[in-house]
């Protein structure tokens, strides 16, 4: 048997707020998720997305530290058409996230647009004109 991609790990330094964006999101976070060191949900494809705070990856290895720069990871979530990718930027906007480009006809036939969570990874809004 070969391995099957099931996990997408981020580090996040402030939980409460990284787990209230992706809530936003419609993302099934557990209420009170934000106290934990360590919050996973799995998504209806059965694939998993976690969040852990530095200390607690420090925990098992010490010599973690932290990415930082431009963005490392994009997660792309796909809406029910053009309107819903403005509507969910405005939304998440208006709630003091990062907007990084503000929607746009891309020339691949979707509208598209990209935030940035707490962390500063790139959060794709899309849906097919």
């Amino acid at each position: 048997m070969t391995p099957h991609f099931n996990l997408v790990g981020m580090v996040v330094t402030d939980m409460a707020r990284t787990l209230d964006f992706y809530r936003r999101l419609g993302l099934p976070v557990p209420a009170d998720a934000e106290r934990e060191p360590h919050v996973e949900v799995t998504l209806a494809n059965g694939v998993r997305l976690a969040w852990d705070t530095a200390e607690t990856i420090r925990s098992f290895d010490p010599g973690f530290t932290p990415p930082t720069g431009s963005p490392r990871t994009s997660l792309a979530f796909r809406c029910a058409d053009p309107a819903e990718v403005d509507r969910w930027y405005a939304e998440l906007t208006a709630a003091g996230h990062h907007g990084h480009l503000p929607p746009w006809d891309a020339v691949w036939g979707q509208r598209y647009a990209v935030l940035h969570d707490p962390d500063g990874n790139a959060v794709d809004l899309f849906a097919p004109r």
